[in-house]
């Protein structure tokens, strides 16, 4: 049995998901909440953390939005077109 993926919907979806998880980040940042969150994340894997989040900038964050879900539409039309070929009937 071949399931065919539509490409546009797969890109969309992983294009959500990226942008919606980025919006979470930049979400963080502008609430002053970033910095404990990536301290915990980096000591729960073993790693001293080093990193300092600076303020938020609302434009910053809206090209961190475009550009991951950018990323992610041709991520997921990308794999969407390797599973549609890989699966031809």
């Amino acid at each position: 049995m071949s399931v065919h993926v539509s490409v546009g919907k797969a890109g969309l979806i992983l294009g959500a998901l990226m942008g919606g998880w980025h919006l979470c980040w930049s979400a963080l940042v502008a609430l002053k909440l970033a910095q404990p969150v990536i301290d915990f994340v980096f000591w729960m894997h073993f790693i001293k953390p080093i990193y300092v989040i600076e303020p938020f900038e609302i434009a910053r964050a809206a090209i961190l939005l475009i550009v991951t879900a950018g990323v992610g539409f041709l991520v997921g039309s990308a794999f969407a077109l390797v599973w549609n070929a890989v699966h031809k009937a």
